[in-house]
């Protein structure tokens, strides 16, 4: 029998892409492309020449020094290699046949994990909108809820998962932060899923979690700052352990590759029996709302046993500390207005003379800085989730953009 070369390991073809890894390209060429779909390849090899160009030259470098504008961290080298390994197995979980060890690999990171939280187990899911989905599913099978309520800040996924489910959904209004004013929660909650969010996407804020257990059901869409919980800023989240559940994205401050992300349950036993279904063709049971399920928590186990716990908290901690340093460099400049204390390492910001905040925006280091609009009102924001961020330089390109302004 022959095999088939292209399913055998090159390993000079793999250091090659590892090499391509260190080079430098200025921009992808997307016109490098052909427009059509070629009868006749041109190697596997040579595909990696044509495209690492595009692929590593036209991506946004997420570790960049000025790269302070979004929810996407950079990756520990180690998930690279991890991810990889994940590529040329292509294990699936949803068969313990086919993912033996990989199931076991999940089981233990929600097992490492689900206690920072309050929560007894979950599984992993290929995001937090999928996580919320999730939650919202056991919620409506555990607690027969009717009705999603949560603030108006609210990412838009938890509206998106009660339509899906058939729920009626309503937003709360929320104070100057953007969190859900408490004094606006319904009495009478006994159909309802309350859904709070800790670390709203706008400006980092945290609804109140002493709300949490006075719902028919609890969710916690911990999506950002859910890994405060493992770190010096744990109690910033301090009441999330009375939720029913709990998501938070590993593609944001667990530094993890897309698409990686956990739902956690207080009683998963009861949550996974109403949220799971059978098959002539499976031996256990599909819990959730994948089917094929990859081994996702290869790369989470491997940068946690890297790093341990001290080394996560270290780097959150970093995160946290340079929005803290700029958001008092803001407070302090005369001609920039900070919308409020960043809560869970969002900055929202904007120059005093709204009249120059395009020209200002404009001249900011390219790709440093995203917008976000609140009240009708335009706002700079800046997120913390590249420890690489280099504060000063970035602190001088904002100086810079206003200098040649009236």
């Amino acid at each position: 029998m022959r095999m088939d070369k292209e399913f055998a390991p090159d390993k000079e073809a793999l250091r090659h892409a590892i090499d391509l890894l260190g080079e430098q390209y200025s921009s992808g060429e997307p016109g490098l492309l052909p427009s059509t779909f070629s009868d006749h390849g041109i190697g596997s090899r040579a595909v990696l020449d044509l495209l690492a160009p595009l692929v590593l030259g036209g991506a946004a470098r997420l570790d960049a020094p000025t790269s302070f504008a979004h929810m996407d961290p950079p990756t520990p080298w180690v998930t690279w290699a991890t991810t990889l390994w994940n590529a040329s197995l292509n294990q699936n979980l949803l068969h313990p046949a086919t993912s033996p060890t990989a199931r076991l690999i999940e089981e233990q990171v929600v097992h490492w994990l689900a206690p920072f939280f309050g929560m007894a187990g979950g599984h992993m899911t290929p995001g937090s909108t999928l996580a919320n989905l999730t939650a919202l599913w056991a919620a409506r099978e555990c607690a027969a809820v009717k009705e999603v309520i949560a603030a108006g800040s609210a990412h838009m996924s938890v509206g998106k998962a009660a339509h899906l489910l058939g729920l009626r959904f309503r937003t709360l209004p929320t104070d100057s932060k953007g969190a859900m004013l408490a004094g606006a929660v319904p009495e009478d909650m006994a159909l309802t899923a309350l859904v709070l969010t800790a670390g709203s996407t706008s400006t980092g804020s945290v609804d109140p979690l002493s709300l949490a257990g006075k719902a028919a059901w609890t969710h916690v869409d911990a999506a950002w700052a859910g890994p405060l919980r493992i770190s010096q800023h744990s109690d910033v989240l301090d009441g999330i352990e009375d939720a029913d559940s709990v998501s938070v994205s590993a593609h944001k401050w667990l530094f993890q590759p897309k698409e990686s992300a956990l739902i956690f349950f207080k009683d998963p036993i009861k949550a996974n029996e109403a949220i799971s279904f059978d098959g002539p063709y499976l031996s256990k049971p599909n819990v959730g709302i994948l089917g094929s399920h990859s081994a996702m928590a290869v790369p989470l186990m491997a940068t946690l046993l890297a790093w341990g716990r001290s080394g996560l908290a270290t780097r959150i901690g970093h995160c946290m500390d340079l929005s803290a340093r700029f958001s008092d460099f803001v407070r302090s400049h005369q001609r920039l207005s900070l919308f409020a204390e960043p809560e869970t390492g969002i900055v929202v910001w904007r120059p005093r003379d709204t009249a120059c905040f395009d020209q200002v925006f404009q001249r900011l280091p390219q790709g440093s800085t995203s917008m976000t609009t609140l009240n009708g009102e335009r706002w700079f924001r800046n997120v913390a989730a590249n420890p690489n961020v280099d504060l000063e330089r970035f602190i001088a390109g904002v100086l810079k953009a206003f200098d040649a302004l009236p």
